[in-house]
């Protein structure tokens, strides 16, 4: 067993924390470690614990929202054997299908209820005609609701069937009374009589003439908002501090005109980003009642790819001008009279993306960026402005440099040293500069081996590693190292930030591995390394929130994502405090550049990564400590200008083995409470993350 003393230092921003020189402590060393809780830093901002979500495919649609019909708005036309589509997120939509004969079923483009056409069904006298779909999941006992946009002739008899089996007795038929020319809604209800994986609604009709059928909507009965209630439940618990929306890549072709309103008649478009049919359901306002279910704030990011300065100002204006505004009368007439006073707004999102719709150089976005800001502060001067911004270790790994430079790695102040070019152009328009990252286990960017044949493609210099578990862990965290670190580089080059220093928001950041204890060290590891620099770092949005659950379709459990963001969340401190130490970061590995910074993310505990901090509230000193090794560590805690009282808690998570998960039917993974002896040595078992509270006297 390895036996360490140790002592910590937790620096909050750049040159709080004195850099650790090259090497760490080996087996048998011991390492002493002093909490100086008189020396502070900035506060850590309950928006580090952001999360960000979008609009891929139906991942919004098919987690948080409620809804249950795929194509409710009837997008696709209804033939017998409609194309084969490709899954998003490894999900085939449910289609629309004819009750036979499929010529009884028209889409009809002269009479559109929402989009470009409805489907029509022609009536043949008794026998059924109409349209269905599979694939619902309905539970025995469980209420739905639903409503339903119809119009016909005066002889057409409607009626909507929910089936739970092939039976005559595992289905309910429920009349639609009152069928008028006209466009109108009806609602609908029902009582699931058994569990059904595969359960259909079927809409059809006898009688004579023609019906046509404008949008249908189901949902379980026990909705907040069109929101399921489990799953915000669980978000809710989180406490996240702010929710990023709606993209993300999804964001540069999305016009956030066309999901406001009825949304029944909202039209359903083609998301080209995805390759995925958008329903549009979940807009705005919508986003903003789930920000309100969920205690959080909200951050708007605004299309700046194809869309225009207009379109980013009217909405500002629809989310927070007053009723006698154009916009704010609009938000009045769709059901929200008083403004959301939403403070955060993103201009674009990685728009330095060849990927992005609307990409363009950098010269020109600048201009773009500016004329954004200016439209969007003259609706409203009291927003802050987030910048679409990326470090030269973004624009490396994803080949933007080599494409415009022709190196791989930026030359500071050049046409790919995209952060660099909005703080020289644009410093006045931008409050916070916004940054992402995404971290591959198990692989490094190569950039020392020098240029690969052929076009750029990221996967031919990602060179496999085998890694220790300490590094897999530092590996996410040595992308935040790396933004640090030009950062200050940045205040060493731009006069400007010296006069108006620029904080950063790290708003989309993930580690491509699955949930399980092994990828929540590296989460932790990630939220410590931002803690060290919380005032450089003043907001975060994991992705995706959805990550922090599994679920089902009818029942939700926090993963071991959940789990670690909830411990931080709940049980660490406010107030970052020195800590100080004799084993330093380990050396780095590899070549400085792309994703390896130039001194290793952590503090000077190698091989532990250790924060601590004052509680929100004054009353105790929070210590919390990632163990990324498989042996049981010892620390010996050295505590200065503070007086402990005898109250000592822990809550450490951990499992039987780094890949144990936990989400529905499975709790592997556990927060587990217990109280702690009065003493300054402390047992930390192998791959856990421990959160200690001392009470101050």
């Amino acid at each position: 067993m390895l036996r360490a003393t140790i002592v910590i230092l937790l620096a909050a921003a750049a040159g709080f924390c004195a850099p650790p020189e090259a090497g760490g402590n080996t087996a048998g060393q011991k390492v002493a470690v002093t909490i100086d809780a008189g020396t502070t830093a900035a506060p850590i901002s309950p928006y580090i614990y952001g999360q960000f979500i979008e609009h891929i495919g139906d991942l919004v649609n098919r987690s948080i929202w409620a809804e249950m019909i795929d194509d409710r708005k009837f997008y696709h036309p209804i033939v017998a054997n409609p194309a084969e589509q490709k899954p998003v997120r490894a999900r085939r939509s449910n289609r629309w299908l004819p009750i036979s004969p499929e010529a009884s079923v028209v889409m009809d483009r002269e009479h559109p209820y929402a989009g470009d056409h409805a489907p029509l069904i022609k009536l043949e006298g008794a026998d059924p005609r109409g349209i269905r779909q599979s694939g619902l999941a309905l539970r025995k006992g469980k209420a739905y609701t639903g409503r339903i946009v119809l119009a016909g002739d005066p002889g057409a008899k409607v009626t909507i069937t929910m089936s739970w089996g092939p039976g005559p007795g595992e289905r309910r038929a429920i009349p639609i009374a009152g069928v008028r020319a006209a466009f109108a809604s009806f609602p609908f209800k029902f009582v699931a009589g058994g569990d059904s994986g595969d359960g259909r609604i079927e809409i059809s009709g006898t009688g004579r003439g023609t019906f046509h059928v404008g949008a249908v909507s189901l949902m379980p009965a026990d909705n907040t908002k069109g929101f399921r209630p489990d799953i915000i439940a669980l978000l809710k618990a989180q406490r996240s501090g702010m929710y990023r929306f709606p993209g993300g890549n999804f964001l540069s072709a999305h016009d956030w005109h066309d999901a406001i309103g009825d949304p029944d008649k909202r039209p359903s478009t083609w998301d080209p980003v995805w390759s995925a049919l958008q329903p549009n359901d979940v807009g705005t306002d919508e986003f903003l009642t789930m920000c309100e279910l969920l205690g959080v704030e909200a951050f708007i990011s605004v299309n700046s790819g194809f869309g225009d300065a207009y379109s980013a100002a009217e909405q500002v204006e629809y989310v927070n001008g007053a009723t006698a505004t154009r916009m704010g009368r609009l938000r009045a007439a769709n059901g929200h009279p008083a403004p959301y006073n939403v403070k955060w707004w993103g201009i674009g999102n990685e728009m330095y993306g060849d990927w992005q719709f609307g990409n363009m150089a950098l010269k020109q976005y600048v201009i773009k960026h500016n004329m954004f800001a200016k439209a969007m502060r003259k609706v409203d001067p009291t927003i802050k402005l987030l910048a679409t911004g990326a470090t030269p270790d973004e624009m490396t790994i994803y080949g933007h440099s080599l494409r415009l430079t022709g190196k791989l790695i930026p030359d500071w102040g050049s046409e790919a040293d995209w952060t660099g070019g909005l703080f020289t152009h644009c410093l006045d328009n931008v409050d916070i500069m916004s940054e992402h990252f995404y971290s591959y286990a198990g692989q490094r960017f190569d950039h020392s081996s020098g240029l690969r044949p052929g076009r750029f493609s990221r996967s031919a210099y990602m060179e496999k590693v085998d890694e220790t578990l300490v590094e897999f862990a530092r590996r996410p965290a040595n992308r935040v190292r790396n933004k640090v670190e030009a950062y200050e580089e940045y205040a060493r080059r731009i006069p400007g930030l010296k006069t108006k220093p620029v904080p950063m928001a790290i708003d989309e950041w993930a580690y491509a591995r699955p949930s399980n204890l092994k990828s929540s060290l590296a989460d932790a590891f990630v939220l410590q390394e931002m803690f060290r620099h919380s005032e450089l770092i003043v907001m975060a949005g994991h992705t995706m929130a959805t990550a922090a659950i599994e679920f089902n379709a009818d029942a939700a459990a926090l993963t071991a994502t959940g789990l670690v963001f909830k411990l931080y969340r709940d049980h660490f401190g406010a107030v970052p405090v020195r800590v100080t130490g004799s084993s330093p970061v380990a050396a780095p590995l590899y070549p400085v550049g792309a994703d390896q910074p130039k001194i290793n993310a952590g503090s000077p505990t190698y091989p532990l990564d250790v924060s601590a901090a004052i509680s929100s509230d004054g009353r105790s000193l929070t210590v919390a400590v990632i163990n990324a090794t498989e042996a049981t560590q010892t620390l010996d805690l050295d505590f200065q200008r503070i007086k402990l009282g005898s109250k000592r808690r822990l809550w450490r998570m951990t499992g039987a083995a780094v890949s144990a998960s936990s989400g529905l039917n499975r709790n592997e993974v556990q927060v587990i409470e217990s109280t702690v002896p009065v003493a300054n040595t402390l047992e930390i078992a192998p791959a856990s993350i421990s959160i200690y509270e001392f009470e101050k006297q």
